[in-house]
């Protein structure tokens, strides 16, 4: 405001000047020059105060990109919170022990540590899909009503496409919205080996993390440019089936190539959709996201066999990575065993479905405040070399074990050759539970 005012002072002395010139012009003094003088006040003055207005501290380039990358973060942060709903039980899924939806405040079902088979909560966007569906009706209600009769009809048809890959869309993947999410930590993807378009692969991704920041931005977008480091490899980040139950809802998760994490759709990706498909997947889950905090580097892997004899039932290779800095973006209190805090958990877990998890982050206009915005932290996540996995039918046991134990020990390998690139120390070691 002051800038403007100052302009228009400027412009105000201009013309006193110019008047004055007018006046003595008419007693014959030298009325040109300084009527000259006087234009060129005017204009100087608009012009400083025009230079002034864009050097403005709210109005800086720099200032500006970095609020629109919290924007960016805070928006996703918040759907990802807000349209979380109430965990049900979905179906049994064999041989894919391990809570695979980025929910971290989900708690895995006993049977997800124990055995080959997992009960898979649901509705994580229920109240999304609620929305989505009340907009639907209430246009039955007006004078667009056919748009929600086609649309329901088209949906009748293509009902199983989700379960088949979906319908992912490039232009999606690469919004702008995603490259400014991606700036904010950053978010870096780095290649290690060449992946044969030739084979199918299951990736899986480590640590969970409270939200799963990585394994979105690298693998649900092309903000890191995965399609170009890895050209002919088709990335499916898998999540719970109940979401692609959700009108209009469903269409957006496919757009970004997410997929169910159902024993159908992995079955016709491994199988029936060709080669070149990679499918990530959160092994850890949920209960390694409980012990998520920054200077902690965990992984929740040890009895988590079933994606194994996935992998050995469709002859997919595995591909470990590792995340440096997913556990580093976000503080939470962590009861340890034994404490009321973990007792409440647990009863969660056992009687609702789910474990409440106390985080937080930044605020969002101060970092020396707390808030739902992350830390910017960077997330360096590492693909590793491929495992070459054989077809067997009907794995045995001792095949499971046999290449889950190549597996973890490709996994801490992967953590010991890149953990000093990345800010850790030598000694620091790669928890595996």
């Amino acid at each position: 405001m002051k800038t403007l005012i100052a302009a228009y002072s400027g412009v105000l002395r201009g013309e006193r000047q110019a008047e004055a010139d007018r006046s003595q012009r008419s007693h014959g003094g030298p009325a040109l020059s300084r009527e000259g003088s006087g234009r060129w006040g005017t204009g100087s003055s608009i012009l400083s105060a025009l230079q002034d207005l864009f050097s403005i501290t709210w109005l800086n380039r720099s200032k500006v990109e970095k609020q629109l990358q919290v924007i960016s973060v805070l928006q996703w942060v918040l759907s990802f919170l807000v349209l979380d709903g109430k965990p049900q039980v979905l179906e049994k899924i064999g041989n894919l022990p391990g809570h695979t939806d980025l929910n971290p405040c989900l708690q895995d079902p006993q049977s997800l540590c124990l055995s080959h088979s997992a009960t898979l909560p649901t509705n994580r966007h229920f109240p999304a899909g609620v929305a989505c569906s009340a907009i639907l009706m209430y246009i039955f209600c007006t004078d667009c009503w056919l748009i929600a009769v086609l649309y329901f009809t088209w949906l009748v048809f293509d009902w199983n496409t989700p379960k088949k890959g979906g319908r992912r869309s490039q232009w999606v993947r690469n919004w702008a919205v995603w490259r400014y999410f991606r700036d904010y930590f950053p978010i870096q993807l780095v290649k290690t080996h060449n992946l044969l378009t030739t084979r199918n692969y299951i990736f899986g991704y480590h640590p969970h993390g409270i939200m799963g920041l990585g394994a979105f931005c690298n693998f649900s977008t092309e903000a890191t440019e995965v399609s170009k480091k890895f050209p002919g490899i088709r990335p499916y980040l898998a999540t719970l089936a109940g979401n692609f139950r959700m009108p209009v809802l469903r269409e957006y998760l496919m757009s970004g190539g997410i997929c169910p994490v159902s024993r159908d759709t992995i079955d016709y990706l491994l199988s029936k959709n060709g080669s070149g498909n990679a499918i990530i997947i959160v092994v850890g889950g949920a209960a390694e996201s409980l012990s998520s905090m920054p200077g902690k580097n965990a992984v929740t892997l040890r009895n988590r066999k079933g994606f194994v004899k996935l992998a050995l039932r469709h002859g997919a290779d595995l591909v470990p990575i590792y995340s440096f800095g997913e556990n580093e973006v976000y503080k939470q209190v962590i009861f340890e065993e034994g404490s009321w805090g973990r007792w409440v958990q647990k009863k969660f877990q056992k009687y609702i479905g789910f474990a409440p998890c106390i985080f937080h982050g930044r605020g969002l206009f101060s970092s020396d405040t707390w808030g739902l915005v992350p830390y910017s932290k960077p997330i360096t996540t590492v693909v590793g070399e491929p495992i070459t996995i054989p077809k067997l039918e009907h794995p045995t046991q001792q095949d499971i074990d046999l290449y889950h134990t190549m597996y973890m020990e490709a996994l801490v390998k992967l953590f010991d050759k890149h953990k000093t690139k990345f800010g850790l120390l030598e000694t620091e070691v790669l928890e595996v539970n």
